[in-house]
């Protein structure tokens, strides 16, 4: 089995080889949305890097399904500034983009501003230690629920309904690299619908269109905690969302769009 998500070509440094670990459950030549999302934050972060900013916003849009081929990222700063700027990053294959993400980037303040203690975000899960390790029920032997540890506080995916996960990668997102905070927080985050889903496996879809991850923190250490919960509506649209958290404290929020349909 691959070490990693994706390995970079070493002919290009833009082109990510996709491995069996960043399959999916709906589909067995489909990506789950997790790794290329984190993917997308490899490459936004290595957009001409600014000592002391530091992304607060991720928007991905998802174009489609995204095969188990080679990606090429592309990424430019779209709106320059002095503390806030703009981001923009796609994922393609030869047939054309099938992923693409807004960020903001924003600068630190130096020296950091003093703030109502009472004001600043607060409270905590209790932690990967206390949770119990579950296996995601999926029918392909390899994909990304092998690639992660998945951890529950409460919930379960035998257990409709809102769900406290932690989680975990076991591997690189690219090969030869440390997972960074935001990555890890971006491949955790598409995870808030499975984590929390409230429609049967095997009846229905739930596929998300998008996720947003909205970061006032980055994480410390490798787990990473949802709070999630999904809203299905009748006509076919749902949403996900989840209170992100790691082993200090809260650090944002995310959320998906979901369409909804039989299987």
């Amino acid at each position: 089995m691959a070490d990693a998500f994706y390995t970079p070509d070493p002919a290009n440094p833009n082109r990510f080889v996709s491995t069996e670990l960043t399959r999916g459950p709906w589909s067995p030549d489909a990506q789950h949305a997790g790794p290329p999302s984190a993917l997308l934050g490899h490459a936004i972060e290595r957009c001409e890097p600014r000592a002391g900013f530091q992304i607060g916003r991720v928007a991905v849009e998802i174009l489609g399904p995204v095969p188990l081929e080679p990606l090429m990222a592309t990424t430019r700063v779209a709106r320059p500034g002095r503390s806030v700027e703009l981001i923009e990053a796609t994922l393609s294959t030869d047939r054309g983009p099938v992923m693409r993400a807004n960020a903001w980037r924003f600068k630190l303040a130096e020296p950091e501003l003093e703030l109502p203690e009472q004001f600043l975000p607060s409270g905590i899960r209790p932690g990967p230690d206390q949770a119990t390790p579950s296996h995601f029920p999926s029918t392909q032997s390899i994909g990304f629920h092998t690639g992660i540890d998945y951890s529950f506080v409460s919930g379960s995916f035998e257990d409709p309904g809102p769900a406290i996960c932690w989680i975990r990668l076991k591997y690189p997102i690219v090969a030869g690299t440390t997972p960074s905070p935001l990555e890890r927080t971006l491949a955790a985050a598409d995870s808030g619908n499975g984590v929390s889903r409230v429609l049967d496996w095997n009846q229905y879809l739930f596929i998300n269109t998008d996720l947003t991850v909205t970061l006032h923190r980055q994480p410390v250490g490798e787990w990473v905690c949802l709070d999630a919960a999904t809203y299905p509506q009748p006509h076919g649209i749902g949403l996900a969302e989840s209170s992100l958290f790691d082993e200090k404290g809260p650090l944002g929020r995310s959320t998906q769009t979901l369409f909804l349909g039989p299987r």
